[in-house]
């Protein structure tokens, strides 16, 4: 793993307009976030049509068409990365959802949906119950929505979490204590 303030520099210089600064970057967190990639794709159904490599290019795909980010540290940049990777997980998953179901919904307990949260996501199901149950605590509170992103999604510690998203570990714990709570209240039948 590199130094964090060689990836600073870089993504420093990618929000001054450098465009080749993200590709640069690239090669030096490759290896990271495709171990993030690797923990979300370990907690999906046997089977998944999505491998972690094809998860990190299209996460990279997207990171690359991000315009006007405002780019502080590295922490930041795999929090952003994570909630990418969440969001092409469940468009997948609904994709899929859709074509098999016809895009039924069923509803799921907590402790068939959320990996670091209870259990693994069986199912495309779980995980678009998930994503539109974090799409609602996201609307009541956005930081405990970013705080799942970062544990569950980007599998980060409290104190990478606390980095990425400008608070203490304390306000994590707390927080992810609090996003868990109602989540469990809101996936229950």
């Amino acid at each position: 793993m590199r130094e964090p303030g060689e990836v600073t520099r870089l993504l420093e210089a990618a929000t001054r307009g450098d465009d080749r600064a993200l590709d640069r970057l690239i090669p030096l967190v490759y290896d990271e976030l495709r171990g993030i990639a690797a923990r979300r794709m370990s907690a999906e159904r046997n089977g998944h049509t999505l491998t972690t490599t094809a998860l990190v290019h299209e996460a990279y795909l997207e990171l690359a068409g991000l315009d006007r980010i405002q780019w502080k540290n590295r922490a930041q940049f795999f929090a952003i990365a994570a909630r990418l990777m969440r969001r092409i997980l469940v468009d997948h998953a609904v994709r899929r959802d859709a074509e098999k179901r016809g895009g039924g919904r069923t509803p799921v307990t907590l402790d068939r949906v959320a990996g670091a949260l209870a259990v693994v996501p069986e199912t495309d199901a779980d995980m678009v119950a998930l994503d539109e149950a974090l799409q609602r605590l996201e609307a009541e509170d956005e930081r405990l929505a970013r705080v799942v992103e970062c544990r569950f999604f980007g599998g980060m510690t409290i104190e990478e979490t606390g980095a990425a998203l400008d608070v203490s570990p304390a306000t994590v714990k707390r927080d992810w204590t609090l996003a868990r709570a109602w989540l469990n209240r809101e996936l229950t039948p």
